[in-house]
């Protein structure tokens, strides 16, 4: 029997990818904890888990009619960002797939009635969501998959895909890690105000409200409260959560939904990200 032996909500914000002196002077002298947080989860947790692949519930993957996994043997190229060319050009990816943990996935769901279809086109694009993510945790030769974010879903449509995708893991022989890769509240500020934005200090975020709401969350998931990050969606999604909070409900789901009790843990602080909110958090499981 597979088990999901780790799972996180990580922040995928673009700056963690600029170089470590551009980081430090956009953020005012010293480091982003988003990218030093990142460091010390591969230090603490990827390097130290025995894993057999990597599922990334990517919030910059919107679909509209199902959500969609990757099946794909091998997805490898080079990726340039059509959102910010050039902060993220050109970048060298190969990630293994697990064609086998995507197919039952989409046939568990058939036969629930789930929306959810494995796809292996060779054309099917690769996001940064996923791709940074990876180019902090990821190791040669272990499988990374990416789930897509279904623009209609329902809250509970979100819960009933990742307790799907959670069943098909545990019905199979692997260990999983499950990573929601999205951000918080996720507003920005207009271009005119942006780059007097940049650092990470969260009296950056767009609102006083917004950050309120974050920071509200984020000490329920610190409890492990995660039925009340579930049942407060509504209100939440006033502060324009991003994917509409899609990537960790997904995750809730694949973990039991509003009975998850794992507590998180921060690695680094939250953060502001040119008006958005941004944290890493890491579930006991």
């Amino acid at each position: 029997m597979g088990d999901i032996v780790g799972a996180g909500l990580l922040s995928h914000a673009p700056v963690i990818m600029f170089p470590e002196t551009a980081r430090i002077e956009a953020n005012e002298g010293s480091d982003f904890t988003l990218a030093t947080g990142l460091q010390e989860l591969r230090r603490e947790v990827f390097d130290t888990t025995e894993y057999d692949a990597v599922v990334v519930l990517d919030s910059h993957w919107a679909t509209t009619t199902e959500a969609v996994i990757t099946a794909h043997p091998r997805r490898e190229g080079l990726f340039t960002s059509d959102e910010m060319p050039a902060a993220i050009s050109r970048l060298p990816y190969d990630l293994p797939g697990d064609p086998e943990l995507a197919t039952a996935a989409a046939a568990l769901a058939e036969e629930r009635g789930v929306w959810l279809q494995s796809n292996d086109d060779p054309y099917l694009p690769v996001h940064y969501a996923t791709l940074n993510l990876w180019t902090y945790l990821g190791r040669p030769g272990t499988p990374w998959l990416s789930v897509s974010v279904c623009q209609t879903a329902t809250t509970e449509d979100f819960l009933s895909i990742g307790e799907t995708l959670g069943e098909a893991v545990r019905g199979l022989d692997r260990k999983v890690l499950l990573l929601a890769s999205g951000g918080l509240s996720h507003r920005f500020w207009p271009l005119a105000e942006l780059r007097d934005r940049m650092a990470g200090d969260p009296a950056n975020i767009i609102t006083p409200e917004a950050r309120e709401a974050d920071e509200q969350r984020l000490a329920w998931l610190e409890e492990g409260r995660h039925d009340r990050v579930v049942a407060t969606m509504p209100d939440y999604r006033r502060f324009a959560p991003e994917a509409r909070f899609g990537h960790y409900l997904m995750l809730a789901g694949a973990l039991g939904g509003e009975r998850f009790t794992g507590k998180g843990r921060r690695f680094g602080a939250y953060e502001n990200g040119i008006g958005t909110g941004q944290a890493h958090v890491w579930f006991t499981v």
